[in-house]
């Protein structure tokens, strides 16, 4: 079977670009779009190319890069220009074909292998959708052209900013396999430290790597890790708009000042737990496992989970779950700087059958009536806002927490 033609196109810099389009007086000067310092949001999160001169990273701390660059214009986000300008370069992308899935708000992948009669090869789709996007956006782009996802990914990274870069059979163990293993999609610092260790170092080790081995390393993602790197990623392009099978659901939030006792634990997991579950119920789906990420003021971060004796939607679960994590493996006196709650393990509400107690019909009342009350409450905000209804204790806080708009989702 003939290999399909599959391209990743990646908006660069996005958000900076976006605001330059904005603002033009920020094209020749060094600029970064950041979070308010103030919320401890303080974080690069997109630069310009004259800031990537000066080496601004993104996801270095505003006060890092300012040492570096004190000039730097420091803008803040205007998320609504950002969803504006996605809208209308995945526009331009329909046009070649049907098969568009994005991968975030500035990256999408499309498979163009039905287009070739009408708009040329892969190469040439991409260098046309470089000067297309351009011209009628004013952005730029950078396309990886591969047979798989994951290299088309790759190589949308390999050369930036506005090229094209074809990561063929031929071609990929050349370009790719001299490359870190961090660089490799989806290894993240913890799963690049543990395949260090191993003496897996560049992604040609990762592919040459048996395939147990990684398994035994990183679990069921080091065999995908090594299906990915040689090759033998057979994903397919969604179509645009079908919807991607949710499997987590969590919300994070980094606060204006350090959580310090059980008193902020249990107000910051008590709000974040009532937001995820929120969200599973939109969704008709519970979880069968609950998750807590938690980040000290240096930066240090521990994810622990447990499984749940049952499929839960029901905030009060969550919250329970979280906080029994917290005390297993955190001194309550230790600050904290950032939190995180997550169900995993979806299933569908329809499927999410519990065995309930013969002998303690309490227990089963006791739930029904929490179902009730947090079914009660997603009918209220969703006629009077998310924020109708909250917890008395989140008034007058000085966590930054009660405003969705310092939450993060997943």
């Amino acid at each position: 079977m003939a290999d399909r033609t599959i391209l990743h196109c990646d908006c660069n810099g996005f958000y900076a670009s976006v605001e330059c389009l904005l603002h033009p007086e920020y094209r020749n000067v060094p600029m970064a779009v950041c979070g308010d310092p103030e919320s401890r949001h303080g974080v690069i999160l997109a630069k310009n190319e004259p800031a990537k001169r000066y080496g601004i990273q993104t996801a270095e701390t505003v006060w890092q890069a300012l040492r570096k660059c004190p000039q730097l214009v420091l803008a803040p986000p205007h998320r609504t220009e950002y969803v504006k300008y996605s809208r209308l370069v995945n526009e331009i992308y329909l046009r070649y074909t049907d098969q568009v899935e994005p991968f975030s708000i500035d990256e999408s992948w499309l498979d163009v292998t039905g287009s070739g009669l009408l708009f040329g090869s892969g190469p040439e789709i991409a260098d046309e959708l470089r000067r297309v996007v351009e011209e009628e956006t004013g952005l730029t782009i950078s396309v990886g052209v591969s047979f798989n996802k994951t290299f088309a990914k790759l190589g949308s990274d390999y050369k930036k900013p506005n090229a094209t870069t074809v990561l063929s059979r031929e071609s990929y163990r050349r370009l790719l396999y001299p490359l870190p293993v961090e660089r490799f999609l989806y290894v993240g610092e913890s799963a690049g430290e543990r395949l260090r260790r191993a003496g897996i170092c560049t992604i040609g080790d990762l592919a040459q790597a048996r395939r147990e081995r990684l398994v035994e390393l990183l679990g069921k993602s080091g065999g995908d890790l090594w299906d990915m790197a040689n090759g033998l990623d057979n994903a397919p392009v969604r179509r645009f708009g079908e919807s991607r099978e949710v499997k987590s659901v969590g919300n994070g939030m980094t606060f204006r000042r350090d959580l310090l006792g059980m008193q902020d634990i249990r107000l910051a997991i008590s709000v974040l737990a009532d937001s995820a579950a929120a969200r599973m119920r939109r969704h008709h789906l519970r979880c069968t496992t609950v998750q807590v990420t938690i980040r000290s003021p240096n930066f240090h971060t521990i994810t622990r989970q447990k499984r749940l004796p049952a499929p839960t939607a029901l905030a009060a679960d969550l919250r329970t779950a979280a906080i029994e994590l917290i005390r297993a493996v955190w001194n309550e006196h230790a600050p904290i700087r950032m939190l995180t709650v997550t169900g995993s393990g979806m299933v569908p509400e329809e499927d999410a059958g519990e065995q309930l107690d013969f002998f303690d019909t309490g227990a089963a009342e006791k739930r029904e009536k929490q179902e009730h009350l947090e079914s009660a409450l997603d009918a209220i905000r969703e006629k009077f806002g998310r924020d109708a209804l909250s917890f008395g204790s989140v008034l007058r806080n000085d966590l930054g927490i009660g405003s969705y708009e310092n939450r993060k989702e997943e």
